[in-house]
């Protein structure tokens, strides 16, 4: 079976955090795409350490949540992807 980016998606934090505060909690998603998006973009990278994403059945762990933001089928847009647009509309003028 196909990973499907529109499934909902859970982002759980690390099991033991060193700190008293996490990073971040526990959140649900609508789609697996914007739990994607905001453990690569948004999450500090020490918080995406020892984090997991579960979508229905199947778990990522920071690797695997990479893979996702990285594939060709990742349907939002990634970080400093219209800046590197723009810089070759420029290089091309």
């Amino acid at each position: 079976m196909a990973f499907s980016f529109e499934t909902s998606a859970e982002l759980f934090p690390a099991a033991i955090r060193k700190k008293k505060r996490a990073g971040f909690a526990y959140r649900r998603f609508d789609n697996a795409a914007d739990a994607v998006r905001f453990a690569i973009e948004e999450m500090p990278a020490d918080s995406l350490n020892g984090a997991y994403l579960q979508v229905e059945e199947a778990r990522f762990d920071q690797k695997g949540i990479r893979e996702l933001y990285e594939s060709d089928a990742y349907p939002h847009k990634r970080r400093g992807q219209d800046v590197a647009a723009e810089e070759l509309k420029e290089d091309a003028a």
